[in-house]
């Protein structure tokens, strides 16, 4: 039987969503398939790409939610 994988098993790979069994065959299939081993590659490098991301929230963010814990109060009857 032929195994087909979709670029969502590939992208299930990439952050080891996958069990071992598949991992074996969608390896298989990236030497296999030049088209699906681009994905794979162009995958990795945005994860890599993602995970170099920083966010920091803004002044006007932190000061809200500053200013509602300071005015916070909680319900006694909870």
């Amino acid at each position: 039987m032929i195994q087909i994988f979709t670029n969502d098993d590939v992208i299930r790979y990439v952050y080891e969503e996958t069990s071992a069994e598949e991992n074996l065959l969608i390896e298989d299939a990236l030497m296999a398939e030049p088209e699906l081993m681009s994905f794979y590659l162009d995958t990795l490098e945005i994860k890599c790409l993602m995970n170099k991301i920083e966010r920091t929230p803004s002044n006007a963010s932190i000061q809200n939610i500053l200013n509602f814990s300071k005015n916070y109060t909680p319900n006694p009857s909870a």
